[in-house]
């Protein structure tokens, strides 16, 4: 099996000077690219033993890239980790993975919620990583002509496995420093290739739409496709980013760390179904539990959590990961994501998934972000409170909001209580952050 620095070599081989990287300024060939990585790998292989962890920090730069790429030629094992971590904490997490043995064939260790409290480290291995990016390739039609535009964090699964097709296919990747200034995302669109993508978050989705929408259609030709993943969609997002780019491809894409890249649906194909996720790519497959829960097998499986068979033992059986996602397969084989177990509020007996109340309540016009929370309540127990944060200059009306989510959700889901605050609290890659209203 090729892993993903044997495509290196390769392209390095076969399109010399094709442009592999464009990062500011800097702008590196794929034959430049193989020979820094060859020229690290060789001051790495006399400062590393073979299947050593290796920590770096994830910087959204060429040198990055160099030396992740140059650590698994090593034969070490790579650990991203948040570039702006503080380093007390930085050594502490590089002790402590230094203690740790893996799996022959270990590439990566991932952390999925950040790296403290109950942080997991994941581990990753070269066949995993080839089968993603064959995923990739199949379900959302990645070519050798693609330039791929990454924005986000380089220590996590979202962006780092978009690195993963552009490489086996020795097309192009662009990086931008996240989404802080706009101007530098969309001046990665004057780059010229004829066929251009993204990946976004749901958050940096609304945001595009809300303060960017003209930039959006102005790149609208180029934009072959952009996938969206980490959180829920809104549907009011969804049909406005498909109104923005008609003739674009938008995937809506479950994976998670632990199962990789999963399933994926095109919701500008005709049918923009809100939480669809599409069928399982070519090296997946899904599955119900009896108790509704969605679970994963194939080839883009973790290995385990790395020092914790415990843990791993508590989801990842039988060659199966068990989620805690919600889910069902409908009659055409395509999987529906309907929440997460933890997440649902038992309100009066009923249960209540608070990403179906998010959902509807975003499509009010007046309404910019919010999360449904549980809180107390002297007769039933326990009800749902809906936090908003309006559009700059209104204010909240509760009762037209109220009446909107009346004619869209049952009765028991409509929230008894608003509050109208300034943001709601959301975690590195979109998410809502509902641990902190707990």
């Amino acid at each position: 099996m090729m892993n993903l620095e044997d495509y290196l070599e390769r392209n390095a081989r076969l399109y010399p000077q094709k442009t592999a990287v464009v990062c500011g300024e800097n702008i590196c060939t794929y034959e430049a690219l193989y020979n820094l990585v060859l020229e690290r790998t060789e001051v790495l292989k006399g400062l590393y033993q073979t299947g050593q962890i290796v920590c770096l920090r994830a910087h959204p730069t060429i040198d990055y890239l160099v030396e992740y790429f140059a650590l698994h030629k090593a034969g070490c094992v790579a650990a991203p980790l948040e570039r702006d971590m503080p380093e007390a904490t930085y050594q502490e997490i590089a002790e402590r993975l230094g203690s740790y043995s893996t799996p022959e064939g270990t590439a990566d260790i991932l952390y999925t919620t950040g790296t403290t409290g109950q942080s997991k480290g994941v581990m990753i291995s070269h066949r995993t990583i080839m089968a993603d990016a064959e995923n990739l390739i199949d379900g959302q039609g990645f070519t050798h002509e693609l330039a791929f535009v990454v924005n986000g964090p380089l220590n996590h699964i979202g962006s780092l496995s978009k690195i993963y097709p552009v490489i086996v296919l020795g097309a192009t990747l662009i990086i931008v420093d996240g989404l802080k200034d706009m101007n530098k995302f969309f001046a990665a669109f004057d780059y010229p290739a004829e066929k251009m993508a993204t990946f976004l978050v749901p958050a940096s989705i609304r945001m595009l739409i809300q303060f960017s929408s003209e930039q959006l259609t102005k790149v609208a030709d180029k934009m072959d496709f952009i996938e969206t993943g980490a959180a829920a969609i809104a549907q009011a997002d969804m049909e406005k980013l498909c109104e923005l780019l008609p003739k674009t491809r938008l995937y809506n894409t479950y994976a998670s760390t632990e199962t990789g890249i999963i399933a994926t649906y095109n919701y500008n194909h005709g049918k923009c179904i809100a939480g669809c996720l599409g069928r399982p790519m070519k090296h997946s497959r899904l599955l119900i539990t009896e108790g509704g829960l969605i679970a994963c097998q194939g080839d883009t499986l973790m290995s385990g959590y790395v020092g914790d068979p415990e843990r791993t033992a508590t989801i990842l059986r039988d060659q199966t990961v068990y989620t805690s996602d919600i889910g069902i397969i409908d009659e055409e084989g395509q999987l529906h994501l309907k929440g997460r177990e933890d997440d649902v509020i038992n309100v009066g007996g009923f249960k209540v998934a608070p990403t179906e109340v998010e959902d509807a309540a975003m499509a009010f016009d007046k309404l910019k972000d919010c999360i449904c929370i549980s809180t107390d309540h002297p007769i039933t127990g326990r009800a749902l409170k809906l936090l908003v944060v309006m559009n700059d200059g209104e204010l909240l009306n509760k009762r037209q909001l109220a009446l909107h989510l009346k004619e869209r959700l049952e009765p028991y889901k409509v929230p008894m209580l608003y509050e109208q605050v300034e943001k709601v609290a959301r975690t590195f890659n979109g998410k809502l952050d509902r641990k902190a209203y707990h």
